[in-house]
């Protein structure tokens, strides 16, 4: 599976989990649920950011080098 689809996936039940915990007023299930469902998010993106990758390496290894150039000379 793609982390955009698991990540997706992931923020669904993080929802239904943190509805669960304001039904039942269980602050640790609700709290859990809030936890996955910013973990799904940031599956998700990084499932994209992974897609952009692959589809454009010579772009990808250019913003890199120009990262890793700025931070270098900032140290």
């Amino acid at each position: 599976m793609s982390d955009r689809f698991e990540g997706t996936v992931r923020r669904a039940g993080g929802r239904v989990q943190e509805a669960a915990g304001d039904l039942v007023g269980d602050a640790k299930t609700r709290a859990s649920g809030v936890y996955d469902q910013a973990a799904g998010a940031v599956q998700q993106h990084s499932g994209a950011l992974s897609d952009v990758i692959r589809s454009q390496p010579l772009v990808a290894a250019l913003v890199a080098a120009g990262i890793g150039y700025i931070l270098g000379r900032l140290s």
